[in-house]
């Protein structure tokens, strides 16, 4: 059996380089990175709250917080914001972290915070720094952030690898051209990231007597998206 087992191996080593030989070799190639950008109008902002309180048992702040909810959702509704387009983002109910005084001394507090994040989808996108400015004037919930996006996010991502490809092409192109060959088969394409391109959420901070917030909605959303495709060289004909 360890003879077979011996002899076995050895044909293997003593094959190894004539199939290495008989391997198709990859013909010259031209590979490139191509990047794409897109723009696309924001079809909706999101205006994002949250409701606090404060109590000295999970079940006190829970229920404060239900309650203070519930008058949030009649204010919201009350500035022509539909129940559909109003929805929790996040709860949570911790120990209340420790406060210092100006005393230097730690400052008595409730227990226990609970604290609901909820996010107001609008599509009046004219009318978020109004909107805005009303939740501001509230007092049953703060103001966090608003932040702007796409129906269909996969949109603006498909467009910037479009531009991304055709990038690609034209910078093969200028390559083959000053190499004196052509663009032949194109072998492989090696997708790369598409993602929007981040915009910081905007925030806004309490104006005393001030009906609106100054929020200007971006006029596009910009995605970007790259591509690392490979293509033969080929004789120029």
């Amino acid at each position: 059996m360890r003879l077979a087992l011996i002899a076995a191996l050895a044909a293997l080593a003593l094959a190894a380089p004539a199939l290495a030989q008989n391997a198709p070799a990859r013909p010259p190639s031209i590979s490139v990175t191509g990047t794409g950008e897109a723009e696309l109008k924001p079809d909706f902002a999101r205006i994002h709250v949250t409701v606090a309180t404060r109590a000295e048992t999970v079940a006190q702040a829970t229920a404060l917080n239900r309650a203070g909810t519930e008058r949030v959702l009649a204010r919201i509704q009350g500035l022509g914001v539909k129940r559909e387009e109003i929805q929790t983002a996040n709860f949570q109910v911790f120990q209340t972290p420790q406060s210092i005084g100006p005393d230097g001394k730690e400052a008595k507090a409730p227990k226990f915070s609970a604290d609901h994040h909820l996010q107001i989808t609008s599509r009046d996108l004219d009318g978020v720094g109004r909107l805005a400015g009303e939740i501001l004037a509230s007092g049953d919930m703060t103001f966090e952030s608003v932040s702007f996006g796409l129906d269909r996010r996969e949109a603006g991502g498909d467009r910037a690898r479009e531009a991304a490809v055709r990038d690609a092409r034209r910078q093969a192109e200028v390559y083959a051209a000053a190499a004196g060959v052509a663009l032949g088969r194109l072998l492989e394409i090696r997708d790369g990231a598409a993602q929007p391109f981040e915009q910081p959420m905007m925030r806004a901070a309490m104006a005393k007597d001030s009906g609106s917030v100054p929020i200007v909605p971006p006029a596009t959303i910009r995605y970007t998206a790259s591509v690392q495709p490979v293509w033969e060289m080929a004789a120029r004909p």
